[in-house]
Order: structure tokens, then sequence, then C-alpha cells
């Protein structure tokens, strides 16, 4: 068998070399790309795609110079320095996605508030039920109606936000002013009384009390409805679905 000349290396060396060179070069000239997908009229997807390309030069083409500050820059790689890497594409890919997966093809006006697929405005002044029926219209939409417990939660906490005062309340789309007793939302739809969520001793009919405001500055949001006289000015909470 012949051994390999004094100061050569063997071909099982010389490609462990090689492999090592490479590796090192991929590491060096890597890059990480982020590729956007728009799917027909489906909005924005989000699709990180991690992609490691390498676009080095040969090393003949540099100069002499140069070549020397590559082969004293590769010598610094390290495994820690790999993973840093890998890490703050991953960080910046997981940042990306949870900024777009806040459904951003949904969009509501200024001075509407998103939720669910929904827009809401809270209004600043106040008038009577009736009056404040025909501004949501105005602007598109119609008095809230309230479909989920969820929803409901939703709306009280931030109505509890913004109350003033106790009395500060908000008129929602639900009145009974058609026939006594008989609870309809403003879309004719009647109440589901496992979605209602009436204060204490409400709805108590007293009066005229045909509609239905919200609002309470308590901790308990299942139970922040109460009815009250269609005439009362009250702020109001107007509804439309999002734009695509």
């Amino acid at each position: 068998m012949l051994k390999p000349q004094h100061g050569k290396l063997s071909t099982e060396e010389h490609k462990r070399s090689q492999s090592s060179k490479m590796s090192e070069d991929e590491v060096l000239n890597s890059i990480v790309t982020f590729r956007w997908k728009k799917e027909a009229n489906k909005g924005y997807t989000t699709h990180a795609d991690l992609r490691i390309s390498k676009f080095q030069p040969p090393a003949k083409e540099l100069p002499e110079a140069s070549q020397q500050t590559v082969k004293s820059t590769r010598s610094k790689v390290t495994p820690e320095r790999v993973a840093l890497l890998v890490l703050s594409a991953l960080l910046a890919a997981a940042v990306v996605v949870l900024c777009v997966t806040s459904d951003p093809c949904s969009k509501c006006e200024e001075g509407w508030e998103h939720h669910g697929g929904k827009c809401y405005y809270f209004s600043t002044n106040k008038s009577s039920w009736t009056k404040s029926r025909d501004e949501c219209r105005a602007k598109g939409g119609d008095l809230v109606k309230i479909d989920s417990r969820e929803e409901q939660e939703f709306l009280w906490k931030k109505v509890r936000c913004i109350m003033k005062d106790h009395e500060d309340k908000f008129w929602i789309g639900l009145t009974d002013s058609a026939e006594q007793g008989r609870w309809l939302w403003v879309d004719g739809s009647p109440l589901n009384e496992s979605l209602s969520y009436w204060n204490y001793k409400e709805p108590d009919n007293w009066g005229e009390d045909d509609c239905v405001m919200m609002g309470d500055k308590g901790d308990r949001y299942q139970k922040s409805w109460s009815d009250t006289s269609c005439k009362v000015s009250r702020r109001s909470i107007c509804e439309k679905p999002a734009a695509k």
C-alpha cells in the first residue's frame, strides 16, 4: 500500500478539509430572506420563508488583501454565532406572523373600533334611543346587536373604561316597544334568553321602559343591561361589519 507523500493530505483528509471549508463559507455568506404571498381573494397570509443562500464570489476574483480579510473573518465563525443568527431570524419571523395574523384584511373607519370582524362606534353625544339609531344608520350601521358572551364582555370592558359615572350608560339595539315583554333586536330577531345580561331585577318594565341600555361600573359584565324610557338621552353603541 502506498503512503501519502510527506506534507500532503490523504484523500480522506482532503475531503474533510473541503467539507469544513464549505460549511464555514455557507455560514459566513448566509442570508435570511422573507417571502410574502398574497393569495387571490383571501387577503394577506403570513409566510415566513427562511432560506439560506450562498453568494460569495470566488476568492480568486478578490484582491489578495480582501482574501486575507475573508479568511480572518471565517476563522471567527463559531457555533454560538451561527445559533444566534438562526435564533434572530426565527424571532423576526415570529414578530411578523403576530402582526399580520391580527386580521389585517378587516378595516374600520376612523373613530370606529375593530373586534371580531365587526366595527363599533361609541358615541360621545347623548340622544334618545330612536335618534341614536338614526345616527347609527347614517353611519352605515345600526345599534349594536349582541350575539355572544365574548362580544358582551368586550363591550362591557370598553364601556366601563369610558363611563364617567354610573349613569353614563349606552343604548343597544334591543326594545320591546312593539309588544310589551317581547324583546326584539333591531334586525327583528328575538332575544335569546341564554344570551341576555340583565342587571339585578331588570327588566322591570316600569312605565314606558321599552328600550335597553348597558353599562355598569361593577365587576360582573354578565349583568349590565337595564330597560328605561326610549326618550331618555343616553350615549350609544353602533355596529357594522368590518370592510374587506
